[in-house]
């Protein structure tokens, strides 16, 4: 089976594609592919246009252990946003589907206990985060929204990432773990 691959470089820098035998095996890499996911949210954060009215990028920090010992959390990104009311803080998670169940019934209990143990205060500073939760497909962010909303509905945003590409960060298509409208992350004020 061959497959056409077609990459269009923005960069200016010559093309140089994987090069493999005919014959040969390519085998995919989920967490490459997670990478490349949480690399574009930030791309798009830092580098982006934000069409929200005095929002500005101010920090994105990157996980490789756990934010505290007591509590085994290792999101995939943090941002601050300046808004005119004041700091949006949230932890990133992007879900490409490969996380089963069992994952997703801890990680709202984290965060909650993260919320509750004062702890991010006293590391960021801030008095209280989101978690922003970017999935595959509608299926899984639904899925996952009734998985969360069981524990709590506090802290989680639900997206797709396809939504973001389409219409963008700062657009309608967030939503909570209940209710049924999506909305933005930031309200401006009128």
């Amino acid at each position: 089976m061959r497959f056409r691959v077609e990459v269009h470089c923005f960069a200016d820098v010559p093309l140089r594609g994987p090069r493999r035998k005919a014959d040969e095996t390519l085998v995919a890499d989920f967490f490459i592919e997670h990478q490349l996911a949480i690399n574009e949210v930030y791309c798009g954060l830092k580098f982006g246009v934000i069409p929200a009215l005095g929002v500005n990028f101010r920090r994105w920090l990157a996980f490789y252990e756990p934010i505290t010992k007591s509590i085994p959390l290792i999101p995939d990104g943090y941002v601050e946003l300046v808004t005119p009311r004041g700091t949006f803080a949230a932890f990133l998670e992007v879900d490409l589907g490969h996380e089963r169940g069992p994952v997703w019934k801890e990680k709202p209990k984290n965060y909650l206990a993260l919320a509750r143990s004062g702890e991010f205060e006293r590391r960021f500073g801030a008095n209280r985060f989101g978690v922003l939760v970017l999935a595959n497909s509608e299926r899984r962010m639904h899925s996952l929204r009734k998985t969360v909303a069981a524990i709590t509905p506090k802290l989680f945003w639900f997206g797709t990432l396809g939504a973001v590409r389409e219409q963008g960060f700062f657009a309608p298509v967030w939503y909570r773990p209940t209710g049924d409208t999506p909305t933005t992350l930031i309200e401006e004020r009128q």
